[in-house]
């Protein structure tokens, strides 16, 4: 036996054996030539995945809460209004943060499992001069996708810089962030990235900076401070390092070595294998008698999957029963359905095998909790999508 159980929860996720050489590697200076090099390949290789050859990455120490915190404390000053776009807690999270930096929140939510119709988002740009946009591309609470593709031009239409969660996304969904017009793009490296915990990652466009130069008060984090992390960034990518705080050294080696293997599978082959392990993954769950939170399929996220538990489950019992069968998933986390649901997360380097094991455990865990199941059902569903859908992803 291995010994251990298939990581199958929102982040972190399950990461390539290079990534994890590199984490175990003697930690050098912050300084030295080969980390300079690490370290510059990877802001350089920021771009191309987020396909925003113009933009600035940053890569900071934190959780992707302060990815959040990175892009809030410098876009906002009191009196602000930033209209935030709630599809589950982070986008009610983000509000609370902008509020933080003085920020006036207007939130616009969708109900539980359902999208904020892009219509229903201008009208709200309308009413009053808006500094900000947010939205979350994938609630992690809900596993609902918002459509993002036309933000850009919306805030831009209304005055406004866009700001994309793609925290549980890039990487994952498709994102064109300077095609699309996005002004920020921020996500964390435990997800799709491939890399374990401790790295904020964001690209800024030249349009979120001219706000920034803008400011009329100082930024009220100093830790988030842009001011205090472009030369840092600038000077890596220049190969002449600067220095504000240390950086997560073994961490961002990690992210050059995953980085270079996303980009080398591609980035539209790899929007496409997303897609495929989720298609598979949610037709399994559907033989299998789960419904999902998001009720349209339009709007299911690929890189994680949310279903509500059959009626009368426990879903502490049920989670307990799919680890006793070798896969551990997560279980609700939207205040509204935190008893009621379970989720998947199928991201980053997860390939068929972990689709297809993940659904056996799956039908375990219904079975020790008395539910009735087909025996076999949620594999075979899954197999089934894999041999129809072979042609849209490379697998791994």
């Amino acid at each position: 036996m291995k010994g251990r159980s298939l990581l199958m929860i929102p982040g972190p996720v399950e990461f390539e054996p290079e990534v994890y050489q590199a984490l175990g590697a003697p930690t050098t200076s912050h300084l030295a030539p080969g980390f300079v090099e690490a370290f510059g390949c990877a802001l350089e290789a920021m771009r191309e995945v987020w396909l925003c050859p113009s933009g600035q990455p940053f890569v900071v120490a934190g959780s992707g809460t302060f990815a959040m915190e990175l892009a809030g404390a410098n876009l906002v000053e009191p009196g602000d209004r930033a209209v935030v776009v709630s599809t589950g807690v982070f986008g009610e999270r983000f509000a609370d943060l902008l509020g933080r930096h003085g920020a006036e929140p207007c939130v616009v939510r969708a109900d539980v499992g359902g999208i904020v119709d892009l219509d229903r988002i201008e009208d709200e740009l309308r009413k009053k001069p808006t500094s900000l946009l947010t939205v979350t591309h994938v609630d992690t609470s809900t596993g609902v996708r918002m459509p993002i593709a036309a933000l850009g031009e919306i805030a831009r239409r209304h005055g406004a810089i866009s700001v994309v969660d793609g925290v549980c996304s890039v990487a994952g969904e498709e994102i064109r962030q300077e095609e699309w017009g996005l002004d920020v793009v921020l996500t964390a490296s435990q997800k799709a990235i491939g890399v374990p915990p401790g790295l904020a990652l964001l690209v800024a466009s030249p349009r979120a900076f001219e706000r920034f130069a803008a400011r009329r008060h100082a930024v009220r984090s100093y830790y988030a401070d842009w001011s205090k992390w472009l030369p840092v960034m600038r000077g890596y990518e220049a190969r002449t390092p600067s220095y504000f705080g240390t950086p997560a050294v073994n961490l961002v080696v990690a992210l050059d070595v995953s980085l270079r293997r996303i980009l080398a599978e591609g980035m539209s082959v790899r929007f496409a294998r997303h897609a495929t392990m989720a298609t598979a993954f949610q037709f399994g769950t559907a033989a299998l008698g789960l419904r999902q939170v998001p009720a349209d399929p339009e709007h299911r996220a690929y890189t994680l999957t949310a279903c509500y538990l059959p009626d009368g489950v426990s879903g502490s019992a049920f989670l307990q029963a799919v680890a006793a069968a070798g896969v551990v998933v997560a279980g609700g986390l939207h205040p509204d359905l935190r008893e009621c649901t379970f989720r998947v997360g199928h991201m980053g380097a997860v390939c068929a095998s972990d689709v297809l094991a993940a659904l056996a455990a799956i039908e375990a865990g219904l079975r020790a909790v008395s539910c009735e199941v087909e025996p076999g059902a949620g594999v075979a569903a899954a197999a089934r999508a894999f041999a129809a859908g072979t042609s849209r992803s490379s697998g791994r």
